[in-house]
């Protein structure tokens, strides 16, 4: 049954990310994630894309579609690139990732953070977000 389950493969890129370069472009992001989904054996693979999309909110029609899919039941697994492509507000990523993808048990996975929910909570995963935006804020104290 699982394995009739979509896995998102979600891309996001603002265009404050855009002058950062090629590595966080959809193109780069689509490639990692795809590869590292067919390494793992991750199969009804869907791709969703939020390009020109800022990461401190979650209306984005990508995220949105995949929330969706998420409250019919029928995503198993979520992957990113990292935690900031997911969103740049960390309490509601942890929201998402902590409460609303465990209640639909869907396994979050962010490739370059080294984050996956089927290995157990991560305590540090927020504060990872948390130095992440603040990095992204130019290293603003909060």
């Amino acid at each position: 049954m699982d394995q009739q389950k979509i896995t998102i493969l979600y891309c996001r890129l603002s265009n404050e990310d855009a002058l950062d370069g090629e590595s966080n472009s959809i193109a780069n992001q689509r490639s990692i994630l795809t590869k590292y989904a067919a390494e793992r054996g991750f199969t009804n693979i869907r791709v969703l894309v939020d390009d020109g999309y800022t990461g401190t909110n979650f209306n984005r029609p990508g995220v949105q579609e995949g929330l969706s899919l998420v409250e019919q039941g029928l995503v198993g697994t979520w992957i990113v690139k990292d935690m900031s492509r997911f969103g740049r507000d960390y309490l509601q990523v942890g929201r998402y990732t902590e409460i609303v993808f465990p209640s639909y048990d869907v396994r979050f996975i962010a490739v370059n953070d080294g984050v996956d929910s089927e290995r157990g909570d991560n305590d540090f995963t927020p504060f990872r977000n948390l130095f992440k935006n603040t990095r992204h804020l130019g290293g603003v104290n909060c």
